[in-house]
């Protein structure tokens, strides 16, 4: 076999339907974010606002966030030096779990490298603690999450995209004794619309099903401590499993799952990504920590109204353009564009005219046909940068004569 030629074929796909991604190559300097440096491929240096990060709140620069981690890097060093089982949990990976199962309002946590991570291992695992599992997920649902179903080799069904009626149809064609779990998510993120949380834990109750509640696009941005939206409609206590990140809203890295104590040690012990990965550094594990307990401070909740302002007035903005704006009230503004060598050009553009810096979104993160612009507006935008970004993308759309109709949510 010539694997040359096969790589070249693969990547050359890529090109051709206009969907190959390229790094950007940025610096962030601390307590000037969103602002940052990219390295352009030209050697040049351009100063540049970043409005695609996850970093939702700023928390990657806050100063309490940092002295933690500085902390933490004096007294431990650099890394955990081991798995959760072989050497590898510290003070601070407990007290990183007590937070977050304060959070939640959960009997433990258990703290992953990723949610990603989080989510494949947990979910791959479940099977083995409930033989006969059924699954139901929804069809949007993180690719972390379809993988770790897909490799639990238990049964799955797939329900459409929020819809209550075709999930019942299926839980009431299945074997009403068979073991049951409905995923699901509370933001998705690339259209920024909400899950049926309390609708879908109605479904459970009903058919004797465990929840599981992807909630990592809104930990730390909703609820009055930051707990998601589960906890600001009051239903985290109907929710059996809660995935989270500590990589968006909370600024630093890792994930992770609360739930009861029996769950979080049945995973912790039968989970193969648990055990055997290396622990997050002490560091991120006080970084992580400071940031949730300061975030469900009132010091949090004004910046999740600052947050949830800007975004608004982005919107407003763009929506009185003639943008194509998918609003569904998040903190999250998708602008679709639909061509995946649009919407390329449009970020291309967008970086070297104006500076502005946001990722295309392009298939396989969306499907073929609604190729977008996804901008996240954060507490740390000010209204100059608003405004900047504003009239660029409306003198580019006039520049591409791009459809300005606007998109129903």
């Amino acid at each position: 076999m010539k694997y040359d030629a096969a790589l070249d074929q693969a990547i050359s796909r890529l090109h051709e339907e206009g969907r190959y991604r390229t790094f950007i190559d940025i610096e962030r300097a601390k307590g000037k974010f969103p602002q940052a440096v990219w390295n352009r491929p030209d050697g040049e240096r351009q100063e540049i606002t970043v409005w695609c990060g996850n970093d939702y709140l700023g928390m990657g620069q806050h100063p309490v966030v940092l002295q933690a981690m500085h902390e933490a890097l004096d007294a431990t060093g650099a890394g955990s030096g081991g798995t959760r089982n072989i050497s590898g949990t510290t003070v601070y990976h407990k007290r990183l779990e007590t937070e977050l199962a304060d959070l939640h309002d959960k009997e433990a946590a258990l703290v992953f490298s990723s949610a990603y991570i989080a989510n494949d291992a947990t979910l791959s695992t479940l099977p083995k603690l409930f033989p006969g599992l059924i699954i139901y997920s929804d069809e949007l649902n993180h690719a972390s999450m379809i993988e770790g179903i897909k490799r639990n080799g238990g049964a799955k069904r797939i329900f459409r995209h929020n819809d209550l009626a075709h999930l019942r149809t299926l839980l009431e064609a299945d074997d009403p004794d068979a073991p049951k779990l409905i995923a699901f998510e509370s933001i998705y993120s690339m259209d920024g619309d909400f899950g049926p949380i309390a609708a879908f834990c109605d479904l459970a109750q009903e058919f004797g099903a465990l929840t599981y509640l992807d909630e990592v696009h809104a930990v730390g941005m909703y609820g009055p401590r930051g707990g998601g939206v589960a906890e600001r409609d009051q239903l985290a206590g109907r929710i059996d499993i809660i995935n989270g990140t500590l990589g968006k809203a909370f600024g630093v890295f890792g994930g992770y799952i609360a739930a009861s104590e029996k769950m979080c040690d049945a995973i912790r012990s039968y989970a193969p990504g648990f055990i055997f990965t290396t622990s997050l550094p002490p560091a991120v594990a006080a970084g992580a920590a400071a940031s949730i307990a300061l975030l469900k401070t009132p010091q949090g909740q004004k910046l999740r109204d600052e947050q949830q302002l800007h975004a608004r007035i982005l919107k407003m903005r763009l929506k009185s353009l003639g943008m194509p704006i998918i609003d569904h009230g998040s903190h999250i503004v998708p602008v679709h564009v639909g061509h995946p060598v649009h919407c390329k050009a449009l970020s291309d553009m967008l970086l070297r005219d104006y500076g502005i810096y946001v990722q295309p979104i392009n298939f396989p993160t969306v499907p073929r046909g609604t190729e977008r612009l996804r901008f996240t507006p954060s507490p740390v935008h000010d209204p100059k940068q608003i405004d900047h970004l504003v009239r660029a993308m409306d003198a580019l759309w006039s520049h591409c004569a791009l459809n300005r109709a606007e998109l129903s949510a």
